[in-house]
């Protein structure tokens, strides 16, 4: 498979360039610094991954993974991020993005990479089911409900759902035929049952589950 790496912590670049350099099956094509430079890599060198930081000064790998699968639909752009970039994930996997890596975990980067080539998405280094992202309801069937929503009724975990595929609140209460105030109020329900302190921390339990 063919990469471009692009972070703006230049060891990390250096270091992951040998890292996946040294894997028979992976060539590093080009690296970067900032969104920018992910975009015209991408447009150069056509590769089968865009590894991307999510945060960089300037350009952000956020937009630049935008402009790429505009561009690009079947693109694989994974983001390399830290634990304390949570926030930022389901804005990323709704954004199309086939997962997000650790990047201190640089051992469990090659084999997520491979499990990415075979269509899957991965989080944290391991594969998870699809999610219907765009909140389309494309998906059939109702949704496995993962170990950790147990405690929650139908109607809270059909919202830990929604807001899971990047919805707010409004566009919830729409889906979900409620009023917002009964939205917030099962959010609020979910984060005190969960012990959870915001929507985001639902998202990323609903995927990792």
């Amino acid at each position: 498979m063919r990469l471009i790496v692009v972070d703006d912590d230049r060891l990390v670049v250096d270091s992951l360039k040998i890292i996946l350099g040294a894997q028979p099956q992976i060539e590093v094509v080009g690296t970067g610094a900032n969104g920018n430079d992910a975009v015209a890599l991408y447009a150069e060198h056509a590769p089968d991954i865009a590894l991307l930081d999510i945060q960089m000064p300037g350009r952000d790998g956020l937009s630049a993974a935008r402009e790429i699968l505009e561009r690009d639909p079947a693109a694989r752009v994974v983001f390399l991020t830290t634990f304390s970039d949570d926030e930022y994930i389901v804005s990323a996997l709704k954004l199309g993005a086939r997962g997000y890596l650790i990047k201190t975990d640089v051992a469990a980067i090659p084999p997520a990479l491979a499990q990415v080539m075979d269509g899957k998405r991965v989080l944290e280094g391991k594969a998870i089911e699809d999610v219907d992202f765009d909140g389309t309801g494309a998906e059939a069937g109702t949704p496995r409900r993962p170990a950790a929503f147990a405690a929650l009724t139908d109607r809270e975990f059909e919202v830990a759902e929604l807001i899971a595929r990047g919805l707010d609140n409004k566009e919830i209460a729409a889906t979900a035929y409620m009023g917002e105030g009964t939205v917030r109020n099962h959010i609020s329900s979910i984060l005190a049952k969960m012990g959870l302190r915001n929507r985001t921390q639902i998202a990323i339990a609903y995927l990792r589950g």
